[in-house]
């Protein structure tokens, strides 16, 4: 059997639990030289619960990948399945979370994350109990009557990650959300986001050029290649679930960064 049957039957028996995947998937542009492929035959799967990250080199479509999972770009082929029914644009079954903080400047952080609740035309005695559990779950009780120019970076992303998961969403979708805070902020927010989701136990596919970002937050991290981006290989994540920040020092640790790293050097070296 070849590497690549061995990798479908392992797909496959993924598939049996899977909460989400795709198989597949391409997303090519038309230019005046021909098609210009993007994505190419790109098969992911995740369980139910499971914390995914994708990982590659600059340019390998992973925003695109992470976007047109969010319906918020067309694909040109393949198929993405959410819960045994294929996807064919937004919904509210995927909340995403970006880099930038997306959120509206005239409303507090708790109308902020109110906004989806009202919507859906939710009752306001919900609503309140809904709001007033992520407020509290990205801590920020103190600052709920503040608006976002009042507030920090990584507050920012707090309300902006409260906001999604107040939906209640079947997935959430982060592309690169601590991308542009300071080293500290960035280390605190993931130390949070891991802590949210033991607890919320939400579905999430994590888009970061951080390597070990995607290690210390994941189960297991898909690795890209780029020109035209397409999976090249991915690794479960044998790590504690209970984890530390300082669980980035220890041996084990390093090991799969370390693989990640020469893997991703490999691609951009090709």
């Amino acid at each position: 059997m070849t590497p690549d049957n061995l990798n479908e039957c392992r797909l496959s028996g993924r598939l049996a639990t899977s909460k989400i995947y795709l198989r597949g998937v391409e997303k090519n542009y038309p230019s005046k030289n021909g098609l210009v492929y993007a994505l190419e035959n790109i098969n992911i799967d995740v369980l139910a619960n499971e914390f995914v990250s994708i990982v590659g080199p600059s340019g390998c479509g992973k925003s695109t990948l992470l976007k047109i999972i969010g319906g918020l770009e067309d694909k040109t082929g393949g198929k993405i399945v959410l819960n045994d029914t294929e996807l064919t644009g937004p919904g509210a079954d995927r909340g995403m979370v970006f880099q930038g903080y997306t959120l509206f400047p005239w409303l507090t952080v708790e109308k902020n994350i109110e906004f989806g609740l009202k919507i859906k035309n939710m009752p306001k005695d919900k609503r309140e109990k809904i709001v007033d559990k992520y407020v509290k779950r990205v801590g920020l009780s103190k600052f709920r009557k503040s608006y976002p120019k009042e507030l920090s970076g990584g507050m920012k992303q707090r309300v902006a990650i409260a906001r999604a998961l107040a939906n209640s969403p079947e997935v959430l979708l982060m592309d690169e959300p601590f991308g542009a805070l300071d080293p500290h902020t960035k280390a605190s927010m993931q130390l949070l986001m891991r802590q949210i989701w033991q607890t919320e136990k939400t579905t999430v596919i994590f888009v970061t050029h951080d390597i070990e970002e995607a290690v210390f937050l994941s189960q297991r991290v898909y690795v890209m290649d780029a020109h035209p981006g397409k999976i090249k290989s991915d690794f479960p994540v044998y790590l504690p679930y209970e984890r530390t920040l300082d669980m980035k020092d220890e041996p084990e640790f390093i090991a799969v960064r370390k693989e990640i790293n020469s893997l991703i050097t490999h691609a951009e070296n090709e």
